[in-house]
């Protein structure tokens, strides 16, 4: 693993980090790129956000980039700094009513829970939490679930592609395709998606998918983008009015794009250069074959993973069909899962996130190309050190 990826990164040589998965990390050639875009808007600020000037165009040309990674059509794609602010404007847009049901999983990321939460209170709808039947091993089972929950009431089923706290894949297409049939829009956080699988948007065919492309895909922070189906897009407001908004949604926008594109993405003075930069980030996956080395990501991680199950005895929340590829949540003895992160950043140098779920403790591992085996050895050592385990084979 690794050979030489870490001298490509800017990453502290002395820590051990194992949570790409929070906000993801930079490759050196793409961050200078992204620091050439901030020199580009600074010397020149007027011409640079001149729609008429380039600024247009190069929003445009990473949409296009983008569009033929996820393969949508590019005026279906606008431009966020992140998922929670894109899945924010799909919430608060939906026109939803008291009594109407958001069907959603015990198994979301906190800050889009209570994104929903603040939409019930507004409109009067109630959201419904289906149970994932674990240890997860079958599509049948996590559609199941979600099914028996369905009613005549349900208006929007809002599903992680890939979970934060539990780091489960979930195979959300059969889901999908029947909340479809059942007139139901579909929103997808697909927060760590982008650059970890491969998607085609157009093959699963949701309302709304939201990602990140400052994770896995291994841009500046601050890049994300909202994909939204054609037929919806009227419907979508965005959290701040400004030159970009028109009363006419179905019609073009007044800066050459589309109504939905226009609205989201012309909203007042911004740096851009994090999306300006998604395409050398996809240029540099491509360069490298990343997806050969998420191949080997994804081995190293689900054998660390076996050998932190046993040496805990505790079983992981899903069979590695339904895990992440180079992210696995492992259960630890029970503890104070804040003083087990400092614990293992303190006497072992390891930055790794901790939680408490349905209170159990959890380490959230993620592997990326910078990482090694050597690495998880180290894991695997600070866990049986710091928890009093018996060392793993």
């Amino acid at each position: 693993m690794a050979n030489g990826l870490r001298d490509l990164f800017l990453l502290d040589e002395e820590v051990t980090f194992l949570n790409h998965g929070s906000y993801g990390a930079c490759p050196k050639p793409v961050f200078a790129r992204y620091q050439e875009w901030q020199v580009q808007l600074e010397r020149q600020p007027v011409a640079f956000l001149d729609i008429q000037r380039g600024y247009g165009r190069w929003m445009a040309e990473t949409r296009t980039a983008l569009a033929e990674e996820l393969n949508v059509r590019p005026d279906d794609l606008a431009g966020f700094s992140n998922v929670t602010h894109a899945l924010n404007v799909v919430a608060r847009s939906l026109p939803l009513s008291e009594g109407d049901e958001i069907l959603t999983t015990d198994h979301e990321y906190a800050a889009l829970e209570k994104t929903w939460a603040f939409v019930t209170q507004r409109t009067g709808a109630r959201i419904v939490v289906a149970e994932v039947p674990l240890p997860l091993t079958s599509a049948g089972a996590f559609t199941g679930a979600l099914k028996e929950k369905m009613t005549d009431r349900t208006r929007v089923l809002f599903l992680s592609h890939i979970t934060s706290p539990t780091a489960l894949l979930f195979p959300i297409e059969e889901i999908v395709a029947e909340a479809r049939r059942r007139d139901i829009w579909t929103v997808i956080d697909g927060a760590h998606s982008p650059g970890q699988i491969k998607l085609d948007l157009t093959a699963l065919d949701a309302d709304f998918y939201a990602g990140n492309c400052h994770k896995w895909l291994m841009s500046p922070k601050g890049a994300g983008f909202l994909h939204a189906r054609a037929d919806h897009q009227h419907l979508m407001q965005p959290l701040a009015v400004s030159h970009g908004w028109q009363p006419d949604r179905h019609g073009p926008g007044p800066f050459g794009g589309t109504a939905f594109v226009d609205t989201m993405e012309m909203q007042g003075t911004r740096d851009p250069a994090a999306w300006l930069s998604v395409p050398e980030a996809l240029a540099f996956r491509r360069a490298h074959d990343w997806w050969e080395v998420v191949r080997g990501c994804s081995d190293l991680a689900w054998e660390t993973a076996q050998r932190v199950v046993q040496m805990t005895g505790l079983p992981l929340l899903a069979s590695r069909a339904f895990c992440a590829p180079q992210m696995v949540s492992m259960e630890v003895p029970r503890c104070d899962f804040l003083w087990l992160h400092d614990a293992l950043l303190d006497r072992h140098g390891i930055e790794i996130p901790t939680m408490d779920w349905k209170g159990r403790t959890f380490v959230r591992v993620s592997v990326q190309g910078y990482n090694t085996a050597a690495e998880m050895d180290l894991l695997v050592e600070a866990l049986a050190d710091v928890l009093s385990l018996p060392a793993a084979a």
